[in-house]
């Protein structure tokens, strides 16, 4: 037999009525239309005045201290595209949205997309966090996708679609620094030796003694070298749309996203100059054929930016030879800054070598010290203890 309606308002409630469904209702206001200043009501439903009512509190709550969000169907995933398309597109670079795009679709998206934004708690990003460490993922690509989705949640908060952002109840995996494997004072001669015969030998080389990266050499212009005055401007790299297919395209600006001045040692500048050489060579032999639209140091037989696969592919067989098939292209960056501070150079040098953001930074990548290293450094105190010994016994 159907439950009786009860029309009535609940008793002291005001706001609490009975439907016709046997349900209960109340009706509670949450804020005023800015456009016609009349209020704005929200139902809420349950099986029991107490249910109702329970709600209704949470609600107040909410609403007086300035947290409350009116309900939205909106999901996780559906944001993720939104945000991207409205707050990436036109902001971010190429090789970043790209980077963006793949974490969403790879990692968030298939843990997180279809919960509603607002139902999004910390505990589900948590669970994000452990299925990814479960699945071997590093914690630096954890942290990577973390960073990511805590961009998206702080713009649906500026947008009042969220009041929290869940990510902040969340904890990450401790991130630890990888040991950094640079050229050994022996194995740098048989690397210089190894290249000699190599296309890309001064490409290589001018990673080896100017300290860039494998980006920033490939999209170097001639426009950034001044031989004169012995330095070489940093402003660009070559990149490659990271999908299949992908074209080459150079960033205007490098990874910090300041161009930063380097003054090499004349080594480098001596490659630089046999490269220059060797392209006027290719540039006649080429003729009409030649297209240098960038005006790239390094380039092939007619004037084409180099492939990066094959940078590294070469590479990887000189490294083999040497004894080192473990090394990569960037391995070459992190000689360079070794040899600096073993050669006696500050960290803010370093740092400006490296095109670090931070002095820290510099700090933390090259904590570590070679053997030589500390005992040069211990070999220096010892020379000032006894400068002080010697003092005091005259």
């Amino acid at each position: 037999m159907p439950r009786k309606t009860n029309t009535r308002a609940a008793q002291g409630s005001g706001s609490i009525r009975q439907r016709k469904d046997g349900r209960w209702e109340g009706r509670i206001t949450v804020g005023t239309d800015p456009g016609t200043g009349k209020p704005v009501r929200r139902s809420v439903y349950g099986t029991s005045q107490k249910e109702v009512r329970q709600q209704m509190t949470a609600i107040q709550r909410e609403v007086d201290s300035g947290t409350y969000q009116a309900p939205d169907r909106t999901t996780v995933g559906e944001w993720l595209d939104a945000w991207m398309v409205t707050f990436c597109a036109a902001k971010v670079k190429p090789l970043t949205y790209s980077s963006y795009n793949a974490a969403i679709k790879k990692h968030i998206k298939p843990s997180l997309g279809a919960l509603r934004l607002q139902k999004l708690r910390g505990f589900h990003v948590q669970e994000l966090y452990n299925r990814m460490i479960s699945a071997g993922l590093s914690a630096k690509t954890v942290k990577n996708v973390a960073a990511i989705l805590h961009k998206a949640l702080s713009i649906a908060m500026k947008q009042g679609l969220i009041s929290v952002n869940p990510c902040d109840a969340a904890e990450l995996p401790k991130v630890t620094q990888k040991e950094i494997k640079p050229l050994t004072d022996q194995e740098i001669p048989l690397f210089l030796e190894a290249i000699e015969e190599s296309p890309m030998r001064n490409a290589y080389a001018l990673c080896l003694f100017a300290g860039l990266r494998e980006g920033e050499c490939l999209g170097l212009s001639w426009d950034q070298v001044d031989f004169e005055a012995r330095r070489i401007t940093v402003s660009q790299q070559l990149q490659k749309e990271k999908k299949a297919g992908g074209k080459y395209y150079i960033a205007p600006t490098t990874k910090s996203g300041k161009p930063r001045q380097i003054e090499p040692p004349e080594i480098a500048l001596q490659y630089l100059r046999a490269e220059r050489v060797k392209q006027m060579e290719n540039r006649l032999a080429a003729g009409e054929l030649w297209s240098n639209p960038h005006n790239l140091v390094f380039t092939d037989g007619t004037g084409k930016h180099m492939a990066v696969y094959t940078f590294y592919r070469h590479f990887k067989k000189i490294a083999a030879e040497i004894g080192r098939p473990d090394a990569r292209p960037h391995d070459l960056r992190h000689t360079a800054a070794t040899v600096a501070i073993a050669s006696g150079a500050d960290i803010k040098s370093v740092q400006d070598l490296m095109g670090h953001a931070t002095a820290s930074f510099t700090l933390n990548v090259y904590a570590h010290t070679s053997d030589q290293m500390k005992r040069d450094t211990a070999a220096r105190m010892q020379s000032y203890y006894d400068g002080l010994t010697a003092q005091k016994q005259a």
